[in-house]
């Protein structure tokens, strides 16, 4: 992309070290951080260099690594006795010590969402319950004229779900601006990912329906003439 836009790279000459010919392309990679884009970069043959002092080695298998550590030390003692043999490390290892520091982040925003979602349910509900309680001769009045449990169900379930709709839309569009800041923290998924969006919606609404649902049940069950008594 930076040296031959829109061109084959593949035969290519390209002098660092010498003279070296692109025999193949590879994706970006991620070197210091995950957070840290891949940048220009190259590899090349050590023998064209001279710098094997950062030498790696990567062994596929199926056996446990406790039991290949030894016989991997072994054949490189007997190729080179003067090779190094240190550090083995599972690739489970790598990924879990890059990716911990953010999964501990991840898992305590988890927590306080999970918190926070808890505390708007509860708020959600009482101040839906509040407001029944408010309307309660409204209520007796409409069911004393003629008004059917499924009416005052409708109409306590609709106006909270109302101002739920509102409240998901608002909250929808200030993420949709804001998640741009946590880009660097997401990997393999768009910031915008309408799946996200969407399931987020999906769960704050059912936990409102559920928080309304209450006050409204309970709306449908009073006593005409007992919530046209009551000041």
């Amino acid at each position: 992309r930076r040296l031959w836009p829109n061109e084959n790279p593949l035969g290519r000459k390209i002098r660092t070290n010498g003279e070296s010919t692109v025999i193949g392309v590879v994706v970006d990679v991620r070197h210091s951080s995950l957070e840290e884009t891949g940048g220009n970069e190259m590899y090349l043959d050590c023998r064209q260099t001279g710098d094997w002092s950062a030498m790696e080695m990567v062994v596929r298998s199926t056996r446990p690594p406790e039991s290949l550590v030894p016989e991997v030390r072994a054949a490189l003692t007997a190729y080179d006795p003067g090779l190094p043999t240190g550090d083995f490390h599972t690739l489970e290892r790598l990924v879990d010590d890059a990716v911990g520091p953010r999964r501990l982040i991840t898992r305590l925003l988890g927590f306080f969402s999970a918190l926070a979602l808890l505390l708007a349910a509860i708020g959600l509900y009482g101040v839906m319950a509040f407001a029944v309680t408010q309307r309660q001769q409204e209520i007796g009045i409409r069911m004393a004229i003629g008004a059917q449990r499924g009416d005052i169900l409708q109409m306590v379930l609709g106006g909270g779900l109302a101002l739920v709709a509102w409240g998901v839309a608002a909250g929808l569009l200030g993420s949709f601006l804001l998640t741009r800041l946590l880009q660097n923290q997401l990997f393999g998924i768009s910031a915008h990912d309408p799946f996200t969006f969407a399931g987020i919606a999906a769960l704050l609404t059912a936990v409102a329906t559920v928080a309304c649902l209450v006050p409204a049940l309970r709306a449908t069950r009073v006593d005409p003439l007992v919530a046209l008594r009551s000041e």
